[in-house]
């Protein structure tokens, strides 16, 4: 089983998200579509800019956590300016 860490970009808002799965469709039509409370559904449509697979949930979530840092959100702003 892979795992994806994915980076969503809500360009309307402004808005990122970052997170991990071993179902990555599933998740983006949850993230767009499915789901009915938590943050992400404020902030529809999500698009995807960024994704790695990994072999491990724990190297998923090692990855996650790096783009949450500082480090990681200035490579993140990166690629949204591409976007835009």
């Amino acid at each position: 089983m892979l795992f994806t860490v994915y980076v969503q970009y809500a360009s309307v808002h402004h808005k990122i998200y970052i997170g991990y799965t071993s179902n990555l469709a599933a998740r983006l039509l949850s993230h767009n579509k499915l789901a009915t409370k938590g943050w992400t559904i404020r902030f529809r449509p999500w698009k995807v800019i960024y994704k790695e697979e990994f072999d491990s949930k724990v190297a998923a979530m090692v990855r996650e956590k790096e783009l949450k840092s500082a480090r990681g959100r200035l490579f993140i702003k990166t690629l949204i300016n591409c976007y835009e």
